[in-house]
């Protein structure tokens, strides 16, 4: 593995509550990224129901869903996003970060074409600068370390207001209705090394029950450049969650005002 954090993806702990969900088929393409990370995402394309049958590709010559590339395929000097999105293909590195990105193309594939869509459709309007602005920013923010939550209301009022005490002590046994789906992949290797402070951008807005194909259509239709400007996201310490992290059944854990911050004037 090169140039990243954690462990080798065949040593992940699915049994962990923020891989649980990723479990297929990411464990089984975990044990085949000896050959390449890049070779074991396109095999994973076999094991995920695929909603490119019915789409246009790209590009002449492409297969309807990305392909995954290795890393010197991307041009020195070539804006990343426009290459996936010129090319159909995701340079891909063998590290944890790119292995998770993978994953999520698999898992979610509409959500991150949209995400890529609203990236290369700014890069040809503004180029590349020393700002990315608004929309670039927040689907970068997004990708990397956002989260989609499915939760009775008074969690999501507590989340809103900041009230973390009330969020994860007052209302602990409402946890056993929630469900906290990472998809930012920097936020997923993060959690393969646990620490406190490893805070999700939870798109703010109830996440419907259903399959996967569900939640990425749901999701993908939200992702539009006039919503993502506006930043439509609200923090949310992962490892507060009750069952996520052994250390937070002492409720001294929340007292730690460093991670879980009180809104701003209140």
């Amino acid at each position: 593995m090169t140039e990243g954090t954690g462990p080798a993806p065949e040593r992940l702990d699915w049994g962990a509550p923020w891989y649980a969900p990723w479990r297929q088929p990411g464990e089984r393409v975990a044990g085949l990224v000896s050959g390449g990370t890049a070779q074991a995402l396109n095999l994973g394309w076999a094991l995920v129901p695929t909603v490119y049958a019915s789409e246009t590709p790209q590009t002449v010559g492409t297969s309807a869903h990305p392909t995954f590339v290795t890393q010197d395929r991307l041009p020195e000097a070539e804006p990343y996003e426009r290459f996936i999105f010129e090319c159909n293909a995701i340079p891909t590195r063998d590290n944890l970060h790119d292995f998770f990105n993978g994953l999520c193309w698999l898992r979610l594939p509409r959500t991150k074409r949209q995400l890529n869509r609203l990236q290369a459709g700014e890069i040809a309007a503004g180029g590349i600068g020393a700002r990315r602005g608004p929309v670039r920013d927040a689907v970068t923010v997004f990708d990397e370390n956002g989260a989609v939550l499915s939760a009775p209301a008074p969690l999501w009022e507590a989340l809103l207001a900041r009230q973390w005490r009330r969020l994860f002590v007052d209302l602990r046994p409402l946890w056993t209705q929630a469900q906290l789906l990472v998809i930012g992949h920097a936020l997923l290797e993060k959690l393969a090394a646990p620490r406190k402070d490893l805070t999700a951008h939870v798109w703010r807005e109830p996440a419907p029950a259903g399959s996967p194909a569900e939640l990425d259509a749901w999701l993908a239709e939200r992702c539009t450049a006039e919503r993502l400007a506006a930043k439509p996201f609200t923090p949310l310490p992962v490892l507060g969650i009750p069952g996520w992290w052994a250390p937070n059944q002492n409720f001294s854990f929340y007292d730690d005002s460093m991670v879980f911050r009180p809104r701003r004037g209140a």
